[in-house]
């Protein structure tokens, strides 16, 4: 997962090399900034209304870099470490059951930025997830056990392929971001991919500091 992450820094800082000639009347409004926060997740089926699951609260952080084109107008790639998963509950063989999972990802949304006025900013656009880490913990009449399983993402290809958007509403040096955002196919990194029956959907809240 270095290899990644290392990639994604190198690709990040390309994409603003590039771009930093484009916006040369606006250089001053290039900037960087870290932000944490927390994610409310679910998973929904897209084969039947039937499957019911609760929300549950993850963590969330990272850092952006905001790349203006315009006055208005921009891009804001991002790299968050992103907690996600469910909490499922029922009747199993007479016996009640409850079931949480935490899927641990490296999120790198790519956003268009769209800022109507300075203290808004809109933000639209695909999001990559890197699985790392997903763990299950089960209790059911006397039962008790947690999985846990580790992933190994150096395939920059193979990856949760989502949509996200929202808005970040500055304030001098703070970002106080809102987000919602889903799962929609999952790339397997040999030019395949396929649509899961059970996809990630959240809502993130961040607070944040821009350089």
């Amino acid at each position: 997962m270095k290899k990644v992450i290392l990639m994604i820094a190198l690709v990040t800082i390309s994409v603003t090399t590039s771009n930093a000639q484009s916006a040369t009347d606006n250089q001053n409004a290039l900037s960087f900034g870290i932000k944490a926060g927390a994610n409310y997740s679910n998973v929904y089926d897209s084969n039947s209304e039937d499957f019911v699951a609760d929300g549950k609260f993850g963590f969330a952080a990272g850092a952006f870099v905001t790349i203006p084109f315009g006055k208005f107008i921009g891009i804001q790639p991002e790299i968050m470490y992103s907690q996600k998963g469910f909490k499922s509950s029922g009747t199993y063989f007479g016996s009640t059951y409850e079931m949480t999972r935490t899927t641990n990802f490296i999120d790198v949304p790519v956003l268009f930025a769209v800022k109507p006025i300075e203290q808004v900013t809109l933000l639209f656009g695909p999001q990559f997830s890197y699985l790392m880490k997903q763990k299950d913990e089960f209790t059911g009449g006397n039962i008790s056990s947690t999985q846990q399983q580790d992933f190994d993402n150096n395939d920059i290809t193979k990856n949760i392929l989502g949509l996200t958007g929202g808005a970040d509403f500055n304030m001098d040096n703070l970002v106080f971001g809102l987000r919602a955002g889903w799962d929609i196919k999952t790339n397997e990194g040999d030019g395949n991919s396929s649509t899961p029956r059970y996809k990630n959907m959240w809502y993130q809240a961040t607070v944040g500091y821009r350089f």
